[in-house]
């Protein structure tokens, strides 16, 4: 295993912000076991925000974060730790990373860096605009397929969180919850797992007052092995 493959688990995907104000993980997702197709379909309805914030809304559970909470997550610093998110810039082409960062130098303090980020290998962050069911995304945006390809969409741009996310973020380690260095890939993580993860660390993941707002890193890298936190390096994510 390289020292390149180790480091790549940097959370990828759009943070998920816990958003039930009694028990985050108490939705009608069950406890353990397969979801069937019946059971996604619902939760489609069931689960949904859109609307919630209005028909123009377009950062969904974001709106969570208000600046009382990025008050009382700021509030909660002890150490002053700062825990990194992101992976190196990966240059080596490989099985886990067929679009490899493309670096050029262009003079002696000039360069050019090129990437196709989507996936798993580059650390980003994706937009309401990037996953549609059925060609709608968030809030019921249904756009043109030809006018996106020619000029882009005109709704949910990543630059809609431009000013950044601010609060508290809890690291759910579930290879630390079931003794193992790192997760296989194919493991499922169902609602039990953090429930336990919630009990065995003493951290509630939280949403509504008075607890500030909750979001949680979401590792990625399947065919990856991580470096494991350092105790310090947990504590610090809480």
């Amino acid at each position: 295993m390289t020292a390149r493959m180790k480091r790549n688990w940097a959370a990828a995907a759009v943070v998920a912000v816990a958003y039930a104000g009694q028990g985050v993980f108490s939705q009608t997702a069950p406890a353990a076991g397969p979801v069937t197709a019946a059971e996604y379909e619902r939760w489609k309805t069931e689960l949904s925000n859109w609307g919630r914030w209005g028909k123009d809304d377009q950062i969904g559970t974001l709106n969570l974060i208000t600046p009382d909470k990025r008050r009382q997550a700021a509030a909660l610093v002890r150490d002053g730790v700062s825990v990194s998110l992101a992976g190196d810039a990966d240059t080596e082409k490989a099985v886990d990373n067929p679009t490899p960062y493309e670096f050029t130098m262009l003079g002696l303090g000039t360069d050019r860096i090129g990437v196709a980020y989507h996936g798993i290998a580059h650390t980003h962050l994706d937009a309401w605009n990037h996953i549609s069911a059925n060609g709608v995304f968030y809030n019921g945006y249904k756009p043109d397929p030809e006018a996106v390809a020619k000029s882009g969409h005109q709704r949910n741009s990543i630059i809609n969180v431009k000013n950044g996310i601010f609060t508290r973020g809890v690291l759910i380690d579930i290879p630390r919850l079931k003794g193992v260095p790192y997760l296989e890939p194919g493991t499922s993580i169902f609602v039990s797992d953090l429930e336990a993860w919630e009990k065995k660390s003493g951290v509630r993941v939280s949403a509504m007052a008075p607890a500030p707002t909750s979001v949680l890193p979401a590792p990625q890298g399947s065919t990856t092995t991580p470096e494991p936190p350092s105790e310090k390096e947990s504590t610090a994510c809480r």
